[in-house]
């Protein structure tokens, strides 16, 4: 636990770190088995070392990359009608990040006189560190409780609603969208178990659309998304004893038609022999063979009900932006 002792009037704020030394070998029997599948995949989670969240903080601020400014746009325009409607106490955000987009909704709780407590989870512990004690600052009196873990597997480690308060959870920047369509629906289902009878869920999910539009918010005429993909061959590499050359390996961003998806691979431009000595494996990528590195689903409003109504959640509002490509919604329980 972590506290940090500010300004009269400020808060102390606690992180609890359920990080620990066995995840990396939970991870690496993952990758192990990832890798060498009859189709190779890398799990997203290796894009982000230092280097990967710089280029990712990058993209988010290319022009062919609308979600993350049309999610904030939303928020900002929406926040205090649904704050009004559910008149949360807490806000539990998972995947919470650098807390960017989390000040528009706690600026609405607060102006509505609801804030009272916020629980950022992240896998990060330094993400959180550094969000929480912003935010302790520019909202007095707010107590700030962070948890660090992975949230397919330690969502259980946030702490109970208080009695007699409501609780709202974000789930946003359209994550959902880069799970299989069974883990979705249990992801959903697990987010909702963090609620109570008249607690919400808000979700950000980007939606179906423009084909050629969504295949460059993934392929950059500047590039920075192709260096974002590469840059995890040269992640895995350092982590696990690798050798294998990232300039060996073509940024490819496709449309799945069939599963709603962009998903995006790294191809092979040259045969492949990759060692990697902390996995114990050698991985053999003939030329042109691809590596899929990412999936992003896009949604309907009806998918996206579908799978509230599957953990017994009842959609209360859905807002999405003029041009239909992205879209905040809440749903509560019942």
């Amino acid at each position: 636990m972590k506290a940090n002792h500010g300004e009269m009037g400020v808060r102390s704020w606690r992180l609890d770190c359920h990080v620990v030394a066995g995840d990396h070998d939970v991870a690496a029997g993952d990758l192990r088995r990832s890798l060498t599948a009859s189709t190779p995949t890398i799990s997203p989670r290796w894009f982000y070392d230092d280097a990967g969240c710089a280029l990712f903080e990058r993209i988010t601020n290319l022009p062919e990359y609308y979600q993350t400014r049309t999610e904030q746009r939303l928020l900002d325009a929406r926040m205090d009608a649904v704050v009004e409607a559910i008149r949360p106490t807490e806000l539990v955000e998972i995947g919470s990040g650098s807390a960017t987009k989390t000040r528009a909704i706690l600026g609405a709780m607060s102006r509505a006189g609801d804030l009272h407590r916020y629980i950022p989870f992240d896998i990060s512990p330094g993400a959180i560190t550094q969000s929480a004690s912003a935010l302790a600052v520019s909202y007095p009196g707010l107590r700030v409780h962070g948890v660090a873990g992975d949230f397919s597997r330690q969502l259980g480690k946030i702490p109970r609603r208080p009695a007699g308060g409501t609780r709202l959870v974000a789930f946003l920047g359209s994550t959902l969208g880069n799970l299989e369509p069974a883990q979705r629906r249990s992801m959903v289902r697990r987010l909702a178990r963090l609620l109570g009878p008249g607690d919400a869920l808000l979700m950000g999910t980007d939606l179906a659309h423009d084909t050629a539009v969504l295949v460059n918010a993934y392929n950059d005429a500047l590039g920075v998304t192709a260096e974002f993909n590469r840059n995890i061959i040269r992640h895995v590499n350092r982590a696990f004893g690798g050798d294998a050359d990232p300039d060996a390996f073509v940024h490819v961003a496709r449309w799945n038609t069939r599963a709603s998806r962009i998903e995006m691979h790294l191809r092979a431009s040259r045969a492949v022999d990759w060692n990697l000595l902390g996995l114990d494996i050698r991985v053999h990528v003939p030329e042109g063979r691809t590596i899929r590195t990412e999936i992003s689903c896009k949604f309907t409003s009806g998918e996206v009900a579908a799978l509230y109504a599957d953990a017994g959640l009842t959609p209360i509002s859905w807002d999405e932006d003029a041009l239909g490509r992205y879209a905040i919604s809440v749903a509560i329980k019942d």
